[in-house]
């Protein structure tokens, strides 16, 4: 039996903003926005060429969920986003004023930094270290 870990959710304000930010900024595609009905969508995004899981924007319904907004990883980082070229994707992320929280670093595993999506969820953006 072969299992994959297929999508994640993720908390957010607002579908177009959040579209904005991962699509335009950050350079996602934009896998689906469907109407589910009752203002709320089925909208998923994935990395360029992306294998892995994708993310489903889920906009938050309610003061609890509303709360929980940027705070998934309870201050840590929660998601790692892998790329083959860590210079040219850290320049371009920059340029697209994605906020680093430090400047790249080169760890045993690879080059490194950490970065905050547009709700203050942190990210790492990883070039492992090759074999």
């Amino acid at each position: 039996m072969t299992q994959s870990l297929a999508t994640v959710a993720l908390l957010v304000a607002d579908y177009d903003d959040a579209i904005t930010f991962y699509c335009d900024r950050l350079g996602f595609n934009l896998v689906a926005d469907t109407d589910m009905g009752g203002g709320k969508r089925w909208v998923l995004v994935a990395p360029p060429g992306q294998n892995g899981a994708q993310l489903l924007l889920a906009k938050a319904d309610g003061e609890t969920q509303r709360a929980a907004i940027g705070k998934h990883g309870g201050g840590r980082v929660m998601f790692f986003l892998n790329t083959t070229s860590f210079a040219r994707d850290h320049a371009a992320m920059v340029k697209q004023g994605i906020r680093f929280l430090e400047a790249p670093r080169h760890e045993a595993y690879g080059s490194v930094a950490v970065f905050e999506d547009l709700y203050g969820n942190k990210w790492d953006l990883i070039e492992p270290k090759k074999p």
